[in-house]
């Protein structure tokens, strides 16, 4: 009887667990306003990144209409949102690019900024860059 009460405590603490995760892990979609938000948020940030001296010459041939809609993807997913990346994976994407630690640190101060122009908080800010930052490995290449 003991062992299965104590199976019956851990089925429960995982269920816990997991919709507390569940929860939780859209809290950074909501913050940043859903899909509406985070479309606001990519409008925004593309003239920033692309008028943004240290960086605006890597995105000369970019298809901007493509890049907003993968770059809207990208952070949904990462989010918690309901969105999946359907983009190709970061090292093969930026690989050719020749992207500096400085680059990269610039692309996520001017992220900082459009978020900052949308009125997000920035607890919600710090997460969404937590969860974008272990992709820094894949993105710089010099």
């Amino acid at each position: 009887m003991e062992t299965t009460m104590k199976k019956a405590l851990g089925v429960a603490l995982l269920l816990l667990t997991s919709s507390t995760f569940a929860q939780q892990s859209d809290e950074v979609f909501q913050g940043l306003g859903g899909k509406d938000g985070i479309h606001k948020l990519v409008t925004d940030f593309l003239p920033i990144i692309t008028s943004d001296e240290r960086i605006k010459h890597q995105f000369d041939d970019a298809d901007m209409k493509h890049l907003a809609k993968m770059l809207a993807e990208q952070f949904c997913a990462v989010s918690g949102g309901p969105c999946k990346y359907t983009g190709k994976d970061m090292r093969t994407i930026h690989a050719d690019l020749g992207i500096t630690n400085a680059q990269f640190n610039a692309l996520a101060e001017d992220l900082q900024s459009a978020m900052d122009k949308q009125g997000i908080a920035p607890a919600i800010q710090n997460k969404l860059v937590a969860r974008l930052a272990p992709m820094q490995h894949e993105i710089v290449t010099k």
